[in-house]
């Protein structure tokens, strides 16, 4: 049972230590305004001016000019090597969303460790950023006010099928999974409305549609 929790009223920017674009983190803190650090993710936020509410992680990347800017108590450290420092944090913040940035890239495989740690806790509200893209774990069914030609891609992270009104080309009847069949580069012809069988498929949109995705997960149908 995990004691340590992060409860937030409000929603929360989780920042980690990979890349960033210039002005990402002011952008993300206008709509998420409590500030999370995944380890090494407070040396981010410290060099662009923030003091994290909570770091959470092994605390083996945090540096000491980070560590002095943030007071002692204000860091959770969570010994274990099973899961990443993501995924710790995923696990201990309860928030009406979580918006993650520098998760993706620059390294292959820390941005695919991301992916796995989204459809593995489904149920938490987490879209992760990047300079082009929002990716989120599909919940049961959601509900996407999009404009028509906006991309909608669905990567499965498992074996899943789901249906769907509102897509160009529709899902129904089709089985996905990592290793055959995937359904990137859909369209919305307008509104799109998807429901799923199983946790494990990732939606990723434009960043243009941050806010109706952030929409669709707060009223979405969750796991």
């Amino acid at each position: 049972m995990i004691t340590d929790i992060v409860q937030s009223s409000s929603p929360v920017t989780l920042v980690g230590a990979g890349s960033l674009a210039r002005g990402a983190l002011a952008a993300a803190l206008q709509l998420a305004p409590c500030l999370v650090a995944a380890d090494g993710g407070a040396n981010v936020a410290v060099s662009a001016g923030h003091v994290p509410h909570r770091v959470i992680g092994d605390l083996d990347s945090v540096s000491a000019r980070t560590r002095a800017a943030v007071p002692a108590a204000r860091f959770l450290h969570v010994a274990e090597q099973e899961t990443t420092d993501f995924e710790k944090c995923l696990m201990r913040i309860e928030a009406p969303y979580i918006l993650g940035l520098g998760f993706a890239g620059p390294r292959a495989d820390h941005t695919l460790a991301a992916w796995n740690a989204l459809v593995r806790h489904p149920g938490r509200r987490c879209l992760i950023l990047t300079a082009r893209d929002a990716a989120f774990a599909a919940p049961r069914r959601i509900a996407l006010d999009l404009t028509a030609g906006t991309r909608v891609s669905l990567f499965p992270m498992a074996a899943v099928a789901g249906r769907a009104t509102g897509l160009r080309w529709p899902i129904e009847g089709l089985d996905f999974r990592p290793d055959g069949r995937i359904g990137t580069s859909n369209q919305a012809e307008g509104p799109v409305d998807m429901a799923f069988a199983r946790p494990g498929m990732l939606v990723i949109l434009p960043r243009a549609a941050l806010l109706a995705a952030i929409e669709g997960l707060r009223q979405a149908v969750p796991w």
